[in-house]
């Protein structure tokens, strides 16, 4: 069984997949706290949603994924990546996230549910 965990959840993201909140709390700026369920499957989403529209540095997908334990993060990254989900590519003293075709699909996956 499942257990609720209180995080973090960009808001747009948060109304994109409210299948994952239970219950919403305070929103602050551009985050909501919120109870969530299969926390897992959501921080997975948190990434690609991130991504979906431009590719972006590491700092900036880690600020604004919300997941705000860093080695949490680097898991989450890492999976990603492993999965094909993401790709990284080193660019000039930067590394460049970028989704892939595979990210996408699965992103679509929960975005369409309905269709």
């Amino acid at each position: 069984m499942m257990r609720a965990r209180l995080t973090y959840v960009p808001l747009e993201v948060a109304d994109q997949f409210e299948d994952f909140i239970i219950k919403r709390d305070e929103q602050i700026l551009d985050a909501v706290r919120a109870k969530t369920k299969d926390y897992s499957t959501l921080s997975l989403l948190k990434l690609l949603y991130q991504l979906k529209g431009t590719p972006m540095t590491f700092s900036n997908l880690y600020s604004k994924s919300k997941i705000r334990m860093k080695k949490s993060f680097l898991n989450y990254l890492h999976l990603c990546v492993d999965y094909n989900f993401i790709r990284k590519e080193a660019v000039g003293v930067n590394v460049i996230y970028t989704i892939t075709d595979k990210g996408r699909t699965m992103l679509n996956l929960f975005i369409n549910k309905g269709n």
